[in-house]
């Protein structure tokens, strides 16, 4: 964890911000919890309980800096919430999500399956990737009764928060 916050203050340093003891705050939370795609209010309460001075208003603040720095992806799953979710340095791209429209759960794909279309795009349109992000919505295996497929092994999974 220990080196993943130090990574994260480099990123801040090299746009000219600091890793005030709030923003740590907020960070730590962020990883302790990294698997469960959190909002800001989820990220607020369970910052409240390490640093009980620091304001909503400053976790959202915070959530949003490192949003624009890349170091977190803001997410919307069609439930009207925004969720954070850290950004994995071992891999190019962010991974894709199955969306439940049931039971509102969420399975990673931690696979790049875009990867030969990003080649594409550059090779015929010239286009250059920087990123993407494929969210399918659907009903999961959970709901629908099929048990749980193999591939999701090699995924995360994630309940309803």
């Amino acid at each position: 964890m220990e080196a993943r916050i130090e990574k994260i203050k480099q990123a801040l340093q090299s746009q000219g911000f600091k890793l005030t003891p709030q923003r740590e705050a907020t960070v730590r939370v962020l990883l302790e919890n990294e698997e469960d795609h959190l909002s800001a209010e989820d990220v607020f309460m369970l910052v409240k309980d390490k640093a009980p001075e620091i304001g909503l208003a400053t976790v959202y603040r915070t959530l949003e800096l490192l949003s624009e720095l890349h170091v977190l992806e803001k997410m919307n799953f069609g439930d009207g919430v925004a969720r954070y979710d850290l950004r994995n340095d071992s891999t190019h791209h962010h991974h894709h999500h199955l969306i439940c429209v049931q039971c509102g759960s969420v399975d990673e794909i931690m696979e790049d399956w875009l990867t030969p279309l990003e080649v594409r795009l550059d090779e015929e349109y010239h286009f250059q990737v920087l990123d993407h992000r494929l969210d399918f919505q659907g009903i999961c295996h959970r709901c629908n009764g099929r048990g749980k497929p193999a591939a999701l092994d090699r995924s995360k999974t994630h309940a309803p928060t």
